[in-house]
């Protein structure tokens, strides 16, 4: 019980402490300036970067699973190959979804 009351007050105490990102900010300058366009691309790469790491590391472990899978039940291999196929595109479709962010952001 005492974890459980220690990790509700730490949770607690993280959430308090991020209020102030909900705050109204002031106006916003005119332009970005030299760097908020920089700035901009330099993340939208880096989250596109993360994105393409978690699919890949999805899609190998899609691909390792249904190898395993199939390697137990070869009569189920067909079923097997094509639900390892739908998965795949849905992983695909979410890295060039994170692609599209990264266009229409940038």
């Amino acid at each position: 019980m005492r974890k459980i009351n220690v990790l509700f007050f730490t949770l607690v105490a993280i959430l308090l402490a991020a209020m102030p990102v909900l705050a109204q900010g002031g106006a916003a300058p005119a332009s970005e300036g030299a760097y908020g366009v920089g700035l901009k691309a330099i993340a939208a790469g880096v989250g596109f970067a993360i994105a393409v790491f978690g699919g890949a590391l999805g899609q190998s472990r899609v691909g390792a699973a249904a190898a395993e899978g199939a390697a137990r039940n070869p009569g189920a291999a067909g079923k097997i190959q094509t639900l390892m196929i739908l998965a795949l595109a849905l992983i695909e479709s979410l890295v060039l979804f994170a692609l599209l962010v990264v266009f229409v952001k940038t």
